[in-house]
Protein backbone atom coordinates (compact mmCIF):
# COMPACT_ATOMS: atom_id res chain seq x y z
CA UNK A 1 0.00 0.00 0.00
CA UNK A 2 2.76 2.43 0.98
CA UNK A 3 4.69 1.57 -2.21
CA UNK A 4 1.58 2.20 -4.39
CA UNK A 5 1.01 5.55 -2.70
CA UNK A 6 4.59 6.67 -3.42
CA UNK A 7 4.24 5.59 -7.08
CA UNK A 8 0.94 7.47 -7.42
CA UNK A 9 2.43 10.59 -5.79
CA UNK A 10 5.51 10.43 -8.04
CA UNK A 11 3.22 10.07 -11.06
CA UNK A 12 1.22 13.15 -10.05
CA UNK A 13 4.44 15.11 -9.48
CA UNK A 14 5.76 14.13 -12.92
CA UNK A 15 2.54 15.13 -14.63
CA UNK A 16 2.57 18.44 -12.79
CA UNK A 17 6.22 19.08 -13.60
CA UNK A 18 5.81 18.51 -17.34
CA UNK A 19 2.58 20.44 -17.64
CA UNK A 20 3.02 22.81 -20.62
CA UNK A 21 3.03 26.51 -19.90
CA UNK A 22 1.16 29.02 -22.00
CA UNK A 23 3.60 31.14 -23.98
CA UNK A 24 2.72 34.78 -24.70
CA UNK A 25 2.49 35.55 -28.40
CA UNK A 26 3.60 38.80 -30.01
CA UNK A 27 -0.08 39.70 -30.47
CA UNK A 28 -0.63 39.55 -26.72
CA UNK A 29 2.33 41.85 -26.07
CA UNK A 30 1.41 45.11 -24.45
CA UNK A 31 4.36 46.82 -26.12
CA UNK A 32 4.86 48.34 -29.57
CA UNK A 33 8.34 49.16 -30.86
CA UNK A 34 8.78 51.86 -33.48
CA UNK A 35 12.10 52.09 -35.28
CA UNK A 36 12.19 55.73 -36.42
CA UNK A 37 14.79 57.47 -38.56
CA UNK A 38 16.00 59.00 -35.26
CA UNK A 39 16.07 55.81 -33.15
CA UNK A 40 13.89 53.31 -31.34
CA UNK A 41 10.73 54.19 -29.39
CA UNK A 42 8.94 51.66 -27.16
CA UNK A 43 5.30 52.27 -26.25
CA UNK A 44 3.39 50.44 -23.54
CA UNK A 45 -0.22 50.11 -24.68
CA UNK A 46 -3.05 50.83 -22.23
CA UNK A 47 -5.82 48.33 -23.08
CA UNK A 48 -7.65 48.91 -19.78
CA UNK A 49 -8.12 52.57 -20.74
CA UNK A 50 -8.76 52.23 -24.49
CA UNK A 51 -9.33 48.56 -25.41
CA UNK A 52 -10.76 49.19 -28.88
CA UNK A 53 -8.04 51.66 -29.86
CA UNK A 54 -5.27 49.35 -28.65
CA UNK A 55 -6.81 46.42 -30.54
CA UNK A 56 -7.04 48.47 -33.76
CA UNK A 57 -3.51 49.89 -33.46
CA UNK A 58 -2.16 46.36 -32.94
CA UNK A 59 -4.05 45.15 -36.04
CA UNK A 60 -2.53 47.96 -38.10
CA UNK A 61 0.95 47.21 -36.71
CA UNK A 62 0.59 43.49 -37.45
CA UNK A 63 -0.46 44.30 -41.05
CA UNK A 64 2.57 46.58 -41.58
CA UNK A 65 0.36 49.63 -42.06
CA UNK A 66 2.71 52.03 -40.25
CA UNK A 67 5.97 50.96 -41.90
CA UNK A 68 7.47 53.89 -43.83
CA UNK A 69 4.91 56.51 -42.70
CA UNK A 70 6.32 59.97 -41.92
CA UNK A 71 5.84 62.22 -38.91
CA UNK A 72 3.82 64.85 -40.77
CA UNK A 73 3.28 67.27 -37.87
CA UNK A 74 5.90 67.95 -35.22
CA UNK A 75 5.43 70.97 -32.98
CA UNK A 76 8.30 71.71 -30.58
CA UNK A 77 7.16 71.57 -26.95
CA UNK A 78 3.77 70.10 -27.90
CA UNK A 79 3.67 66.84 -29.87
CA UNK A 80 4.76 64.70 -32.85
CA UNK A 81 1.99 63.26 -35.06
CA UNK A 82 2.11 60.36 -37.51
CA UNK A 83 -0.06 57.58 -38.92
CA UNK A 84 -1.32 59.20 -42.13
CA UNK A 85 -0.37 57.06 -45.15
CA UNK A 86 -0.76 60.18 -47.33
CA UNK A 87 1.64 62.18 -45.15
CA UNK A 88 -0.51 65.33 -45.02
CA UNK A 89 -2.70 64.79 -41.96
CA UNK A 90 -6.00 63.97 -43.66
CA UNK A 91 -5.62 60.24 -44.44
CA UNK A 92 -6.11 57.07 -42.48
CA UNK A 93 -6.89 53.38 -42.65
CA UNK A 94 -10.57 53.92 -43.38
CA UNK A 95 -11.95 52.71 -40.06
CA UNK A 96 -13.05 55.32 -37.52
CA UNK A 97 -13.20 54.40 -33.85
CA UNK A 98 -15.63 55.47 -31.15
CA UNK A 99 -13.84 57.71 -28.64
CA UNK A 100 -12.59 56.14 -25.40
CA UNK A 101 -11.91 59.26 -23.38
CA UNK A 102 -10.47 58.90 -19.88
CA UNK A 103 -8.97 60.95 -17.09
CA UNK A 104 -5.48 59.56 -17.82
CA UNK A 105 -3.44 62.75 -17.75
CA UNK A 106 -1.57 63.70 -20.89
CA UNK A 107 2.08 64.18 -19.96
CA UNK A 108 5.52 63.75 -21.47
CA UNK A 109 5.47 60.59 -23.63
CA UNK A 110 1.70 60.00 -23.59
CA UNK A 111 0.39 58.57 -26.87
CA UNK A 112 -3.03 59.75 -28.00
CA UNK A 113 -5.29 59.22 -30.97
CA UNK A 114 -5.53 62.10 -33.41
CA UNK A 115 -9.01 63.03 -34.61
CA UNK A 116 -10.98 65.72 -36.41
CA UNK A 117 -13.62 67.88 -34.71
CA UNK A 118 -15.80 64.76 -34.35
CA UNK A 119 -14.88 62.83 -31.18
CA UNK A 120 -15.48 59.51 -32.96
CA UNK A 121 -13.17 60.17 -35.92
CA UNK A 122 -9.94 58.60 -34.64
CA UNK A 123 -8.56 56.20 -37.26
CA UNK A 124 -4.84 55.44 -37.64
CA UNK A 125 -3.18 58.76 -36.80
CA UNK A 126 -1.68 59.23 -33.37
CA UNK A 127 0.57 61.68 -31.56
CA UNK A 128 3.27 61.48 -28.93
CA UNK A 129 3.27 64.33 -26.42
CA UNK A 130 6.15 66.47 -25.33
CA UNK A 131 5.19 68.75 -22.43
CA UNK A 132 2.31 70.92 -23.59
CA UNK A 133 -0.51 68.37 -23.80
CA UNK A 134 -2.28 68.44 -20.41
CA UNK A 135 -5.23 70.37 -21.88
CA UNK A 136 -6.02 67.31 -24.09
CA UNK A 137 -6.92 65.12 -21.09
CA UNK A 138 -10.47 63.81 -21.45
CA UNK A 139 -10.79 65.13 -25.02
CA UNK A 140 -8.55 62.73 -26.96
CA UNK A 141 -8.26 58.97 -26.48
CA UNK A 142 -5.06 57.92 -24.68
CA UNK A 143 -3.87 54.48 -25.80
CA UNK A 144 -0.22 54.33 -24.78
CA UNK A 145 2.76 55.70 -22.90
CA UNK A 146 6.33 55.83 -24.19
CA UNK A 147 8.56 53.85 -21.81
CA UNK A 148 11.82 54.39 -23.72
CA UNK A 149 13.03 56.39 -26.68
CA UNK A 150 11.68 59.88 -26.05
CA UNK A 151 15.15 61.14 -26.99
CA UNK A 152 14.43 59.86 -30.53
CA UNK A 153 11.04 61.62 -30.56
CA UNK A 154 12.73 64.85 -29.40
CA UNK A 155 15.08 64.67 -32.43
CA UNK A 156 12.27 64.50 -35.05
CA UNK A 157 12.30 67.27 -37.66
CA UNK A 158 10.00 70.17 -36.71
CA UNK A 159 7.26 71.39 -39.05
CA UNK A 160 3.73 70.96 -40.40
CA UNK A 161 4.95 69.14 -42.44
CA UNK A 162 8.70 69.21 -41.80
CA UNK A 163 10.89 70.07 -44.79
CA UNK A 164 12.71 66.72 -44.41
CA UNK A 165 10.29 64.58 -42.38
CA UNK A 166 11.43 61.68 -40.26
CA UNK A 167 9.56 58.41 -40.56
CA UNK A 168 8.62 55.20 -38.87
CA UNK A 169 10.92 52.75 -40.62
CA UNK A 170 9.27 49.75 -39.02
CA UNK A 171 6.65 49.20 -36.32
CA UNK A 172 6.39 45.86 -34.51
CA UNK A 173 4.52 44.28 -31.62
CA UNK A 174 6.69 43.60 -28.58
CA UNK A 175 9.89 45.09 -27.19
CA UNK A 176 12.40 44.53 -29.99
Amino acid sequence: MFKKLIIILLGVMCVTMVKPTKKASANSSKFITIETSQGKVVIETLPKIAPNHVKRIKQLVKNGFYDGIIFHRVIKGFMAQTGDPDGVGTGGSGQNLKAEFSDYEYKYGTVGMARSMSPDSGDSQFFICFDGCSHLTGQYTVWGQVISGMEAVEKLSIGEPPRNPDKMISVRLGKK
